[in-house]
């Protein structure tokens, strides 16, 4: 056996320093998450050839120093500060994820509030009913204005018919109650008429096809509302007994406004050949617009026109109608109006969610 052999035998036979075995045991001990970059120990810089010396260093000189001391401090402190910047991250990391929740949060409700606010009196609308949404997908400011304010105007209407509704039970017909109801009902109306006046300036074209209207109620349109002899038709048989005098009036009343109806439904007709002719048919012709384009704007102010003067219409006709009746007849007429539009849109909500429900059956078996 050599010397180095015996003297291998006699190290481990009388417990001396092994630097192999205590290197493994000091490496294992300073590993902190994997990584060992930032541990300055003396051991683990060794050079490589030390590896391969079989030369055996006595227990005895390798005690530990006070420079050695002085660098385990100097790790220790370098390990509190690893792990406290790190839960400082983690709290960091905490507070940013909760903001971001709540700003989910936050956003998912403002969008419920303005998904709200259009579904007020509205009936919800395929994407093909948006006109006012250009090719871009860009909004019409003007016309989302509109959609808010009619829904506010809406709950509003159904507020002062709970209002009619209660006072015609419990009031004399000549109230005082009644006369400021009635006057704040047909106030309402003239709200309605100006803020879609306001809306045709923006587009006239999402005004007249009636699309910020429910289902049946586009059933029954006429250039961007009602037809006012038919809303006569409507309050007539919900009045109380009619004296002779207001029966003649009201025939009056609703022969006038069915002359007014057809002059504007012939104006209207003639409006819309002209913009007919406007468009070119010529397949050949791509590309020039211009003119077109120049001749379609001065027809739609013109059909703006019409949406104005049949709003106008409507409102004298309620004005005249309220002047006829008394208080009373007048106060019955409006709930009865008020009553009417709220069943159209009751029944475009049940339409709409009878063809959306997919357990609803579509056809009867025999």
């Amino acid at each position: 056996m050599s010397s180095s052999s015996t003297q291998l035998v006699l190290t481990k036979g009388m417990g001396i320093y092994d630097p192999f075995h205590q290197v493994s045991m000091w490496g294992d001990s300073f590993k902190v998450d994997g990584s060992l970059n930032s541990i300055a120990s003396p051991m683990l810089m060794m050079k490589p050839r030390m590896e391969n010396k079989n030369e055996c260093t006595p227990h005895e000189s390798m005690e530990t120093s006070g420079d050695d001391q002085e660098t385990n401090s100097k790790v220790l402190r370098r390990l509190a500060q690893n792990r406290e910047a790190a839960r400082k991250c983690r709290l960091r990391k905490k507070a940013y994820v909760q903001q971001l929740e709540t700003s989910r949060v936050k956003l998912v409700q403002l969008e419920l509030e303005i998904e709200k606010a259009r579904k007020q009196g509205l009936c919800i609308r395929s994407a093909t009913d948006f006109s006012y949404m250009a090719p871009s997908a860009t909004i019409n400011s003007g016309i989302t204005m509109f959609e808010i304010e009619y829904g506010q105007w809406v709950e509003e209407q159904d507020r002062q018919n709970e209002e009619l509704r209660n006072a015609l039970q419990t009031h004399a017909s000549d109230s005082e109650q009644l006369h400021l109801l009635v006057e704040s009902s047909l106030n309402h109306y003239s709200n309605l008429f100006r803020i879609k006046a306001d809306a045709a300036k923006a587009d006239v074209f999402y005004m007249i096809s009636g699309a910020w209207k429910s289902s049946v109620e586009r059933l029954f349109l006429w250039i961007g509302g009602s037809r006012p002899s038919q809303l006569l038709n409507i309050i007539v048989p919900q009045l109380e007994p009619l004296t002779d005098q207001q029966l003649v009036s009201i025939n009056n009343l609703r022969l006038s406004s069915q002359q007014a109806e057809d002059a504007l439904s012939l104006g209207l007709e003639k409006l819309q050949q002209s913009l007919v002719h406007n468009i070119p048919s010529d397949p050949f012709v791509v590309g020039y617009y211009e003119f077109e384009v120049a001749a379609a704007k001065e027809k739609g102010e013109a059909l703006e026109g019409f949406v104005n003067q049949a709003d106008h219409l409507r409102q004298q006709t309620l004005l005249h109608m309220s002047r006829i009746l008394t208080i009373g007849q007048a106060a019955q007429g409006l709930l009865a109006m008020g009553e009417y539009f709220h069943r159209l849109r009751a029944l475009s909500s049940l339409w709409t969610a009878r063809s959306c429900d997919p357990a609803y059956p579509t056809h009867h078996s025999n």
